[in-house]
């Protein structure tokens, strides 16, 4: 019987962190990124981590959760992670809330602020700054005398604290703050190298210059010659003159370009149903296939990031899409796709796949501002590479290929 369900956030350390000490101890215990109705039932705070085991036992907190997974771990295979007595658990506890409260409560509020994620606020960011560095001073402190942060061996303390520590190495804080405290340094390079990880933060480097927030630039406004006054015209007799506050009648909506290519004889909402609730593999992708592509009335296309050595966490890679997605809604009736974001943190791309209504995608793709930051290529549908590729960026379950070399991917959305 499986000791239960973790529901994680990939890319947060507070989730990565259970991940990995499932993995390295071998536990049964199934790890998701989905967000289903067991979930939304048991955990109405909507965030992760979360632990649903069995007979519906729940826990929320990363290190509640921790401490449970460590109780399903025979004491002989610990291998001092929790200490050697009472004192140096007491104390690997202390970092433990020292950094997911004290240290993330302020480095992901300003990674939020940098990224644009939310408004910034200098005043608000100084002071998250300011608790950052405060923290570090504490951790360097100690290291500076020893190396590790409790006892002289390595312990889940150090296990929590790096992953935390990596967050804004990778975002708001990059190497300028290792070379500020290499105590610090030090001891992340010895945690980060632990079998713990399973080869995790391997070829980690910090970013050179940390992320900062750069305001959005000012359009300069367009001048335009005034229009002439239009010419008062005479009333015509037994009618009311119009008076100045009248307003013009509000011009029809313009209609989308690809209405004019009429209604297709297979609509894109009963495949967009069958690969909502099909398995995607075994039942949609066949359907697709079968009752769906019609050269004739639809064109494939994959769709590429042009700028992927611009991009950093994968998280922030996804969350390019999903504003992509959130501004292409004007031709959702028109199309349907998928874009997979592959690779690691500072080293990932943004690749996809789409259907589109007619055989040209520039109507389709226009009414996204930023539609020109992606690189377009039509797709052949009775070449099997082609349907390989299309099969993949549906199903998202085997590493995609660039340049020669297979990525796994790391994360995605459905555009429908």
């Amino acid at each position: 019987m499986s000791a239960g369900t973790l529901y994680i956030l990939k890319v947060s350390p507070r989730s990565f962190v259970l991940e990995d000490l499932i993995k390295h101890f071998k536990l049964d215990v199934k790890l998701t990124d989905d967000k289903d109705e067991k979930y939304h039932a048991k955990f109405p705070l909507d965030k992760t981590p979360a632990f649903l085991g069995p007979k519906g036992y729940s826990l929320t907190e990363t290190i509640a959760i921790a401490s449970y997974l460590f109780s399903l771990v025979p004491k002989d295979q610990l291998g001092g992670l929790l200490g050697k007595n009472a004192q140096q658990y007491a104390s690997i506890l202390q970092y433990l809330s020292l950094m997911n409260q004290e240290w993330l409560e302020a480095v992901v509020p300003m990674f939020y602020m940098a990224a644009g994620k939310v408004p910034f606020n200098k005043k608000n960011n100084d002071e998250y700054s300011n608790k950052a560095h405060t923290v570090a001073k504490i951790l360097e402190s100690r290291l500076n005398d020893f190396t590790y942060l409790v006892g002289e061996r390595l312990t889940y303390a150090d296990i929590f604290s790096a992953a935390t520590v990596s967050l804004g190495l990778q975002s708001v804080l990059g190497a300028p703050f290792l070379k500020q405290y290499p105590g610090i340094n030090r001891w992340f390079k010895t945690v980060s190298q632990a079998p713990f990880w399973e080869g995790r933060f391997k070829g980690f480097e910090a970013r050179a210059e940390p992320l900062v927030f750069t305001p959005p630039k000012k359009e300069k406004k367009k001048e335009t010659t005034p229009a002439p006054a239009a010419a008062k015209k005479e009333a015509a007799p037994k009618k009311a003159a119009a008076t100045e506050d009248e307003e013009p009648a509000a011009a029809p909506k313009p209609k989308h370009p690809l209405e004019a290519l009429g209604k297709p004889k297979a609509p894109l909402d009963e495949w967009k149903r069958v690969y909502s609730n099909e398995e995607t593999r075994e039942t949609a992708i066949p359907w697709f296939w079968k009752n769906q592509y019609d050269p004739e009335e639809w064109s494939l296309w994959k769709v590429d990031y042009k700028y992927n050595d611009e991009l950093t966490l994968t998280f922030m890679s996804n969350n390019l899409v999903g504003g992509f997605f959130n501004r292409l809604s004007a031709s959702t009736k028109y199309m349907f796709g998928c874009m997979v974001v592959y690779g690691e943190n500072n080293n990932n791309g943004i690749t996809g796949a789409f259907l589109v209504r007619g055989q040209d995608y520039v109507p389709a793709f226009d009414v996204a501002p930023d539609w020109e930051s992606y690189e377009f290529t039509k797709l052949d549908g009775s070449k099997e590479e082609t349907k390989k590729f299309v099969d993949n960026m549906f199903a998202w379950d085997e590493p995609v290929e660039v340049n020669g070399e297979k990525r796994e991917i790391a994360d995605g959305k459905v555009f429908k």
